[in-house]
């Protein structure tokens, strides 16, 4: 396993030099086709380890590599850890981008980036499989930066358009502003303990517990809080909670393939990975739970409003995978990490498949992005309109859909929590489940039904077969993931040897038999009707009623303004925070750099 895991990891690495430094020297289909076998390569091996760890549930794997460096008989060591969380996490990661790799052989065809292209998400790949693999905190850090960097490459793939130059420096700062409460994090963990071996720290956790770390003065905290807090910092950056999200949406000048890699399975969830690693530290300071819970509710709600009132295909979704996303820290926070992880990788299929689909949509309508343009492609694109009614249904929690269980189980487990700040989250939840139905409906109803609004139908045809392939594998998992894997990853103990959970009973208040039975008992509960209302909603305002929008935005002018500024954050962050800094900075110039350096 030592091995095979190393060859899972190294391979995007590989294939991705490969295709950046001789594929624009031979040609486009060898850069596609090395790329594309190297993550099959990684996705197959993903599949062998996940295979032997549910043969052999409590089959754990972490041995060091060699010594990265030894300071002050401190010694910082690579190492690979392959668990059951780890062994499920690569295998998503890999397929979702296998999935993006073959799809943009199609979608990317035309681009004089092309070899570049490849070469970044193959190399993108590799960071987060870097970051997933990981058994330590330093190693874990350098994937995630590895992360960053190549989203920020990724997001301004176009260098010459201004708005994606913009896009892709904002979402560099926001994320170094998350990756500096990380590193503080880290860095509490080893004033205290010594070590950033996840083992040695997770056995080491109760020097966290009993020790203190001073503030100001007299004021000092625990520091199993500060750094519960500080890591979680790091996860709002990088899984863009509030306030931390504005990157989001705007890294949707990005190819939209990216955006399926970037804000489907691999980069957005590297926090909420992150908080399930360190479950164990999480589940010793009540009051950082209490502060995740909160933030992910506030989160999953929030932005999901904002859905409602974009325009641009691709923004709608980037606002409903923020929501998503405060699902799966609002799962975390209230310690069903088991839920929070299923919910990741149901998410992973369905919103990369809208995604592509999105992507699809695009391509047909020569790069036309604004829904109120498009209509009535649902006879014109029948297969991308089936992928991504399975997508939407599977993202609203439609009964039987894989995202229906995801949804439901978490939802479940806040209901049942006795957390600070539960009570909160529920009903930010229960509310969120009818904005997703409504904002997802919409999407769908305004882009595939009624009359079309494109001004010319008669270029409208369905995508290649390079672009549906990919839909119709990713629809699979969107339907039916669930049913087989509901029971053991969410109720088992599946995941024992890799996060620290209370038994499913205590946790969902619910003796779990089988999917259907499940089922079943979801009908008992709020959840499955508010979707419905959601949908019904959809169907009056968009299809039955359309003027209704309109006349509903115009009798809250004040609501709607405050939702399409996006809450004003970018405004306070433009205007206050980045202009006054800027204006400090050149204080310190002239006084710092110029009158005292330079002069004195």
């Amino acid at each position: 396993m030592y091995e095979l895991s190393l060859i899972a990891l190294i391979m995007p690495l590989i294939v991705g030099l490969l295709a950046g430094f001789i594929g624009s020297k031979i040609n486009k289909s060898f850069t596609h086709w090395i790329t594309t076998l190297g993550i099959f390569i990684s996705f197959a091996i993903s599949c062998w380890i996940l295979i032997e760890v549910f043969l052999n549930p409590f089959l754990s794997f972490n041995q060091n590599i060699y010594e990265w460096m030894s300071i002050a008989g401190f010694n910082f060591k690579a190492g690979i850890l392959v668990d059951n969380l780890t062994a499920s996490m690569m295998v998503v990661v890999t397929f979702i981008s296998l999935m993006v790799h073959i799809y943009s052989i199609g979608y990317m065809r035309d681009d004089p980036g092309y070899h570049r292209f490849f070469c970044y998400i193959s190399l993108f790949t590799f960071a987060m499989l870097l970051l997933v693999i990981s058994n330590n905190l330093l190693q874990l850090f350098f994937g995630w930066e590895g992360v960053g960097l190549m989203s920020y490459l990724l997001i301004g793939f176009w260098y010459k358009k201004e708005s994606a130059i913009k896009a892709n420096f904002k979402a560099f700062i926001v994320n170094r502003v998350g990756d500096m409460g990380l590193i503080l994090g880290i860095a509490v963990i080893f004033s205290v303990i010594g070590s950033l071996d996840y083992q040695t720290i997770f056995d080491s956790s109760t020097e966290l517990v009993n020790a203190k770390i001073t503030i100001i003065n007299d004021y000092s905290v625990q520091a199993i809080t500060l750094a519960c807090l500080l890591l979680f910092v790091g996860a709002m950056g990088k899984s863009a909670q509030m306030p931390l999200h504005v990157w989001l949406p705007d890294s949707m000048e990005g190819p939209t393939p990216i955006s399926a890699l970037i804000h489907a399975a691999t980069m957005v969830t590297a926090g909420v990975y992150m908080v399930a690693r360190m479950s164990p530290l999480f589940e010793l300071s009540s009051m950082a739970l209490s502060v995740v819970l909160i933030v992910g509710a506030t989160t999953a709600i929030c932005s999901g409003l904002l859905g409602i009132v974009q325009f641009d295909i691709k923004r709608i979704i980037a606002y409903s995978t923020i929501s998503q996303l405060g699902y799966m820290i609002v799962a975390a926070g209230v310690s069903a990490y088991s839920a929070s992880i299923f919910h990741l990788m149901t998410h992973a299929f369905f919103k990369s498949l809208l995604f592509l689909a999105a992507g699809s949509v695009i391509i047909a309508l020569h790069h036309e992005q604004d829904i109120r343009k498009m209509g009535g492609l649902r006879q014109y694109m029948p297969i991308t309109y089936i992928a991504t009614l399975i997508g939407s249904l599977s993202l609203i929690g439609f009964p039987g859909f894989a995202g229906f269980f995801s949804k439901d189980a978490l939802i479940e487990a806040v209901a049942h929590s006795s957390n600070l700040g539960s009570e909160f989250a529920y009903y930010c939840v229960l509310i969120g489940v009818f904005i997703t139905a409504l904002y997802t409906f919409r999407f769908l109803f305004v882009v595939f039904h009624g009359d079309s609004r494109y001004k010319d139908v008669n270029q409208i045809k369905e995508s290649s077969w390079v672009i549906l392939i990919p839909l119709i594998l990713l629809s699979i998992p969107s339907i039916i993931i669930a049913w087989p894997t509901l029971g053991i990853l969410v109720f088992g103990d599946f995941f024992s040897n890799s996060i620290q959970q209370i038994s499913s009973y205590e946790l969902f208040g619910y003796k779990y038999q089988s999917p259907l039975k499940f089922l079943i008992h979801a009908f008992s509960g709020p959840v499955i009707y508010l979707s419905f209302i959601g949908i019904i909603t959809a169907w009056v305002c968009y299809i039955k009623i359309p003027y209704l929008p309109e006349k509903i935005s115009n009798q809250f002018v004040m609501i709607y303004k405050v939702l399409i500024n996006k809450y004003y954050f970018d405004d306070f962050y433009e205007k206050v925070v980045a202009r006054n800094t800027a204006k400090l900075g050149l204080v310190f110039w002239n006084f710092g750099d110029i009158k005292i350096i330079d002069d004195f």
